[in-house]
């Protein structure tokens, strides 16, 4: 074959070519898998949620820190504690006078009082100065406090619990001349807690500690212990950095009527004690505590099924914002409460992560400032629906775990002007 006739079939061959790879589909490029996205940074290990009804409000680690500085009180005096902490409003007013009245404590205190229109379990807490004026001074925690009692009072009981097994591990909670500590076993639940009752029924101490100190290692890295140093009044040279300090002995008998249900996970109301001071308020029986929405006073509560609850009870409530927890109304709060003589400060860093916190610590809303005076109401018929819960022992002693709340809406307790 001549050249020419090689060239043109290799230039035959070569078109042939070109035109099958034209008319051959073309093919996508293979679709790869997406990249992994990476992973987020994380600073502390994912909280576990607390159990029960506050999961979706404070998680175990936030109650922790805000019982931190009470729960190493005695049984009695932080079931007081946890009743007043619900009515913000209560606990600002009670400390006003508190600080101004400087030398009245004890029973005779409570019975000073004995008009105000206040909650009981406020009221009671005017017996011990140093606990009602730190609570005055913090607004934000006593809030937060009730709303998670509020929500679970077994949560927050369980974590009292906790706290106290922490110091007893780490040999920082024991008897002593002003208390006595003892394992109890609960006969609802056959589980063990420990239990914090006066050495002598007629004087209690209120103990001062460093929550950092008394709890040995702080799980809860993200959310360290509140602490709130006592004054030194209350505790002339007091030292923390051991352990527990005790100062001054408060003749207190009657003022403290609550107590721990910790197997029932709820507080009981002693009536005896309670209508030994509580003259116009007496109640007919032993009972379990009750929130009073009335005594709320228009401060917003925290979860929604604490608003359905008792946010309905309250005349009015459905046609006000104050039950909604509107950031513009806890402003105003505040500057109520800064008008009334406190100043609660700034935010403390220590409670970040607990959503709109840093608004919390409103004591007051635009109702605090319009209200008209409460009106007022017979002590038996009043008192009798305040604190006319399940029939419940006058001081529900030692168990462990708790199996449910005793809460709900009570009926306003009034009082004499």
């Amino acid at each position: 074959m001549g050249p020419c006739r090689s060239g043109a079939v290799a230039t035959t061959v070569a078109v042939a070519v070109l035109i099958a790879g034209c008319a051959a589909p073309v093919q996508a490029p293979p679709v790869l898998p997406p990249a992994p996205a990476p992973a987020p940074s994380v600073a502390a290990p994912p909280l576990a949620p607390a159990s029960g009804s506050t999961a979706s409000t404070f998680s175990q680690a936030q109650i922790d820190q805000m019982m931190a500085p009470i729960a190493l009180y005695p049984d009695s005096l932080l079931s007081q504690v946890l009743m007043a902490s619900t009515y913000p409003a209560d606990v600002a007013d009670a400390a006003a006078w508190s600080k101004a009245h400087p030398g009245q404590s004890g029973d005779a205190a409570v019975r000073a009082v004995d008009a105000q229109p206040w909650d009981p379990s406020v009221k009671s807490l005017v017996a011990f100065p140093q606990v009602i004026q730190t609570m005055g001074d913090k607004p934000d925690w006593v809030q937060n406090l009730g709303d998670a009692f509020l929500a679970s009072s077994k949560d927050v009981l369980d974590s009292a619990q906790r706290l106290r097994s922490r110091a007893q591990a780490n040999g920082s909670l024991k008897s002593s001349e002003q208390q006595t500590v003892a394992l109890a076993q609960d006969p609802q639940t056959q589980q063990s807690v420990v239990t914090i009752e006066p050495a002598n029924p007629q004087v209690v101490y209120v103990p001062a500690y460093d929550p950092a100190i008394v709890y040995g290692t702080w799980p809860y890295p993200a959310y360290p212990p509140y602490y709130y140093p006592p004054a030194a009044y209350y505790y002339p040279g007091a030292a923390l950095a051991t352990g527990i300090a005790f100062g001054i002995g408060v003749a207190a008998t009657a003022a403290l009527w609550g107590n721990c249900n910790w197997g029932g996970g709820n507080v009981n109301i002693n009536a005896s004690r309670y209508n030994s001071i509580n003259v116009n308020r007496k109640i007919s029986g032993n009972s379990t505590f009750q929130h009073n929405a009335a005594n709320r006073r228009g401060v917003p509560y925290r979860d929604n099924r604490s608003q359905q609850q008792y946010g309905r009870n309250v005349p009015g409530a459905d046609q006000r914002g104050d039950f909604r927890g509107r950031d513009a109304q806890r402003q105003q709060a505040q500057s109520t409460m800064q008008q009334r003589g406190f100043d609660p400060g700034p935010r403390n860093d220590a409670f970040r992560g607990v959503g709109d916190t840093g608004q919390m610590q409103r004591d007051f809303n635009r109702d605090s400032v319009n209200r008209q005076p409460p009106a007022r109401h017979s002590g038996a018929a009043s008192g009798g629906a305040r604190y006319g819960g399940s029939p419940g022992a006058a001081h529900g002693g030692g168990g462990a775990r708790m199996s449910g709340g005793g809460r709900g809406g009570g009926g306003r307790g009034g009082g004499r002007r």
